[in-house]
């Protein structure tokens, strides 16, 4: 077994904490994504995993192993750099057979081994070339190469495709899903790119600095996300959050947002609001693609009215900037009918509506109670 266990794991510098008791259940063959912006901490915690950074407290264990103190070659990882991290002076062969050879096996299993790899990966005509031969995608490939021929129990990505243009990138995450899927091998990957966390995961964890901010099935974050962050952070193009004061106005619950506008919350979303009576000022958070525009669909559908800013092109769709006095809200424009300068009716669904405390940042309502 190969599930990996992380149990209220901190890490400072100094005085300096950057991880706050993170724990985390990595099954054994999950791919689980860790994601969060620049500098939230999500590198330091996959290092902490590989044995290359101390843990200030708490415990990892690898196969029912606590590995707390054990170094990076007793661990039984291999790990994928950023930068690559191939030895120039060193062919393909000889880069991904490098720890082999520190193992001292025997040529036969090294051979076997480096040539069922390099043939899972499309290596084999590059074997004997040097890494300043090869595109940035082949590099990849190479490093990956040298993880998979040691059979670990656990690989360890550490944003191994942000030095790739966008379309190589695009390749290489099809490629890794597959040799995942072909392996089996439990998987922890680290991104600041939530697309690319959500086409790769089995499981994400979004990090926030040095917080776990939820831990799903990638849907599940995307449909149900526990606070704004999240919700914020997750889907592109980004969620519709809009920010306000609240006030019951005879049993009307309106959120009153910057420049003036009012938007009288109903159904659940006003519901969600009540329940927390402490709650002076909330968030409202809708996808763009959950708007409606022109017509409305349902009774509890809150009605806006604005004035189109901004159209943008994105292949068959396009976006819709609406402009409702100070506040703008992202929608689609599926029909191509709307110029800029149009005024435009539209709905938000009271059933695709979400609600935060704006204080707190924690989503309100039934699902998160």
């Amino acid at each position: 077994m190969a599930e990996v266990r992380i149990r209220d794991l901190e890490k400072s510098y100094g005085t300096t904490a950057v991880v706050h008791g993170v724990s985390l259940d990595i099954a054994d063959g999950e791919f689980v994504v860790l994601v969060g912006p620049s500098g939230c901490g999500k590198s330091t915690l996959l290092r902490m995993i590989a044995g290359l950074e101390s843990i200030s407290s708490g415990t990892i264990s690898i196969g029912g192993r606590v590995v707390n103190n054990l170094p990076p070659a007793e661990r039984d990882i291999a790990m994928v750099f950023q930068n690559y991290a191939l030895y120039p002076h060193k062919t393909v062969a000889a880069n991904m057979s490098f720890a082999l050879k520190m193992a001292r096996m025997s040529k036969a299993e090294i051979d076997a081994r480096v040539n069922r790899t390099a043939d899972i990966l499309g290596l084999k005509p590059y074997l004997g070339r040097y890494p300043r031969a090869l595109s940035g995608g082949q590099r990849q490939r190479v490093a990956m190469g040298r993880a998979i021929v040691r059979d670990p129990q656990v690989f360890l990505f550490d944003e191994p495709l942000s030095n790739l243009d966008a379309k190589l990138r695009v390749q290489m995450r099809s490629e890794i899903r597959e040799l995942h899927q072909r392996l089996g091998t439990t998987t922890v990957y680290v991104t600041h790119d939530q697309i690319e966390a959500m086409s790769l995961a089995d499981k994400i964890a979004v990090i926030d600095k040095g917080k776990l901010m939820q831990y799903g099935a990638p849907l599940d974050i995307y449909n149900n996300p526990h606070n704004r962050f999240v919700a914020n952070f997750i889907g592109s193009p980004q969620m519709n959050l809009i920010d306000g004061e609240l006030r019951d106005e005879g049993g009307a619950l309106k959120l009153m947002v910057h420049g003036g506008a009012e938007i009288l919350l109903g159904g659940q979303v006003g519901a969600d609001f009540f329940k927390t009576r402490s709650v002076t000022s909330g968030s409202l958070g809708i996808r763009p693609q959950d708007i409606y525009l022109h017509q409305r669909r349902s009774t509890d559908d809150i009605e806006l009215h604005g004035v189109v800013e901004v159209l943008e092109r994105v292949g068959p769709r396009r976006f819709v900037y609406i402009q409702v006095l100070q506040t703008v809200f992202l929608a689609f424009d599926d029909q191509d009918q709307l110029r800029i300068g149009d005024e435009v009716k539209f709905f938000l669904p009271a059933d695709k509506s979400i609600a935060f405390d704006l204080s707190s940042g924690l989503r309100l309502g039934a699902a998160n109670q």
